[in-house]
């Protein structure tokens, strides 16, 4: 059996048909042609798949799809406004803090997700803030500093 799905992509109403069992991630990858959250662990652990939901970070692999009817969920693609990079985007650009980019969009969500509750984290909260998604280059240092940057007004929307 199949359900019709709506909710807020990236601040766009979408419809889909979807199973019940279909997760998140199948509905923004499978469903929706939405790329950057990656299919990584699959179990939670990694944090590849993290999306912002209602302005909380989820994990797209573990949250059933339906559970989003009527929310709002926001992806790496739903950061840019008007063609121009989020700042955080723009900060992890110029610090190097992605090698490969498997892990960035899932570092970007959790960024925002830190930024948008605490917009001057210290050092220790945002080790703590980025401590769920993993990377498997290791550009942590990176990712921290791209982070504190933006959090320190240096990259500005």
């Amino acid at each position: 059996m199949k359900y019709v799905l709506s909710f807020n992509l990236n601040g766009l109403p979408v419809d889909t048909l979807v199973k019940a069992t279909d997760t998140l991630l199948d509905v923004l990858r499978e469903k929706l042609n939405v790329v950057s959250p990656k299919r990584g662990c699959d179990n939670g652990d990694c944090g590849a798949c993290t999306v912002l939901v209602n302005g909380e970070p989820v994990r797209a692999c573990l949250t059933i799809g339906l559970t989003v009817a009527g929310k709002n969920v926001q992806t790496v693609e739903g950061l840019q406004q008007d063609g121009k990079l989020h700042p955080l985007q723009r900060a992890f650009h110029e610090h190097y803090a992605a090698q490969c980019g498997f892990c960035t969009p899932g570092m970007l969500i959790a960024a925002k997700a830190l930024l948008d509750k605490n917009p001057k984290p210290t050092r220790e909260q945002i080790v703590e803030g980025i401590s769920g998604n993993l990377c498997r280059c290791g550009t942590y240092v990176e990712v921290v500093e791209a982070i504190q940057a933006v959090a320190a007004g240096k990259y500005k929307e």
